[in-house]
């Protein structure tokens, strides 16, 4: 694992790590984006993820969006037009580093920005898998329907935003007025039916954080979609056998559509 110097347009420094393949000679590169309260490391998840993928002779980078980690931003500055800028950044950088096709892999609200920026980056990304995925920002924020939604979404959290200008999700991250805002106006769930990247998701059926039934219906309703269900499973993958068959999933997935290019 090496440091991968990226700084976005506005000039965001941020903080990313490449891991180089074991073979030496990589299959393609494999870029993976956090959830809102976490970092590169995805809880350790995207650790994981990336030995496994280096092992199988991928490239595979992390990073930490604007606000996380040690990002520069704050977190209360993090909006999802950041967060898209972020994300393109890496992967013009990452493509520098060791051409070749790129795979996104991005869990939880990872897949606001990944999804969004589908349309911008068609030509770049060949493969995206998507883990828990927020794809409808409304019924998980704004109107919440999961018990996580309700508790940190609520009546308590809207007053927070009005009158500090901020909601602490978690009692760990500051989500401030201007990505509140963009709940309002950002649709997902449409960005990904409108694309045509080859596509997994992976999703716990007793998630408690974003909804499965949504995530799986945006699924099966996309051409060259799969969707893998996590078995009892909430957010996260919330046991060390649970991240194993999302990490055992992904790396089988990737590798088979790098097969399939040839």
């Amino acid at each position: 694992m090496r440091p991968l110097e990226v700084t976005t347009p506005d000039g965001i420094e941020l903080d990313a790590v490449v891991h180089p393949p074991a073979s030496g000679t990589s299959r393609g590169t494999v870029v993976q984006a956090h959830g809102i309260t976490v970092d590169r490391d995805e809880g350790g998840m995207f650790v994981r993820l990336a030995e496994r993928l280096a092992a199988q002779g991928f490239t595979a980078v992390r990073f930490s969006y604007r606000g996380h980690g040690l990002s520069g931003g704050e977190q209360r500055g993090a909006t999802i037009a950041g967060e898209m800028l972020d994300l393109q950044s890496v992967i013009d950088r990452a493509t520098e580093v060791a051409p070749g096709p790129v795979s996104l892999v991005a869990a939880s609200f990872g897949a606001v920005s990944a999804c969004l920026s589908l349309r911008l980056l068609r030509e770049r990304v060949a493969n995206l898998v998507l883990w828990n995925p927020v794809l409808d920002l409304e019924h998980t924020f704004l109107s919440p329907e999961l018990p996580w939604g309700r508790e940190n979404f609520g009546a308590d959290g809207r007053r927070a935003v009005r009158e500090q200008g901020y909601l602490l999700i978690d009692g760990e991250f500051r989500l401030g007025r201007v990505m509140w805002e963009e709940f309002h106006h950002y649709r997902p769930a449409d960005a990904f039916a409108a694309d045509g990247t080859r596509a997994l998701v992976v999703h716990g059926d007793r998630d408690t954080y974003v909804s499965f039934d949504i995530a799986k219906a945006a699924a099966l309703s996309r051409p060259d979609t799969a969707f893998h269900t996590i078995a009892g499973s909430d957010h996260g993958f919330d046991t060390p056998e649970f991240e194993d068959e999302a990490i055992a999933t992904t790396t089988a997935w990737l590798a088979g559509s790098e097969r399939a290019r040839r």
